[in-house]
């Protein structure tokens, strides 16, 4: 069976990891899954991540954060822009801040996967592929 929307598979296993209160998601490797979720990882939304190659795509860990003293996922809302039916594409200028610096975008740009801080600093735009908060 083929996925449509992997990068939303992705979003949405940890979005149900998170309410299920799992220490850890399986999910299918591709270079910009990893990609995404080496920038969760920089960003402090996520502990830690191992990508193993077991069989021919590979199978990405993702180590699951939670606030030690609520025990609340650090992860509060996860949403998908760019969708395979509406592509979303943004100039460096118009890239605005997820709820004013609290939340992170990711853009893929043409000198691959940031964060919207770095493609602005980097002058650079891109398709918004999420949102993370």
């Amino acid at each position: 069976m083929t996925m449509t929307d992997p990068i939303a598979d992705l979003l949405t296993r940890v979005r149900n990891a998170l309410s299920a209160r799992h220490d850890r998601v399986d999910v299918p490797a591709s270079r910009l899954k990893v990609a995404i979720v080496k920038i969760l990882k920089d960003e402090g939304f996520i502990k830690n991540f191992k990508v193993s190659r077991d069989n021919r795509q590979g199978v990405i860990r993702i180590f699951l954060k939670y606030n030690e003293s609520t025990s609340a996922p650090v992860i509060k809302g996860l949403q998908r822009v760019s969708k395979p039916g509406r592509r979303v594409y943004r100039k460096a200028t118009e890239i605005l801040p997820v709820l004013s610096g609290l939340g992170v975008l990711i853009v893929s740009t043409s000198h691959g996967v940031m964060t919207d801080k770095e493609a602005r600093r980097h002058n650079l735009g891109g398709e918004s592929i999420c949102q993370i908060w």
